[in-house]
């Protein structure tokens, strides 16, 4: 049985993933304008990473993860 945060978190869902397809293209567009002749396929593999990091460091934050270590 799904708890009342699975359900709300599934209402969310695909707009989270529209929120993080946006900040994807928004770096790529920024790699387009700062770096001439870039290579797409390791910006895109950088940004991704990049995300990923950010996204690990924002969990690290947050009160609960002191609880789950």
């Amino acid at each position: 049985m799904s708890t009342i945060e699975d359900i709300e978190l599934e209402h969310h869902r695909a707009q989270m993933l529209h929120d993080m397809r946006s900040l994807v293209e928004k770096y790529r567009a920024i790699f387009d304008w700062d770096v001439p002749g870039v290579n797409q396929a390791e910006a895109d593999r950088l940004i991704i990473q990049a995300l990923r990091d950010a996204l690990s460091d924002v969990a690290s934050d947050l009160p609960s993860a002191a609880s789950k270590s």
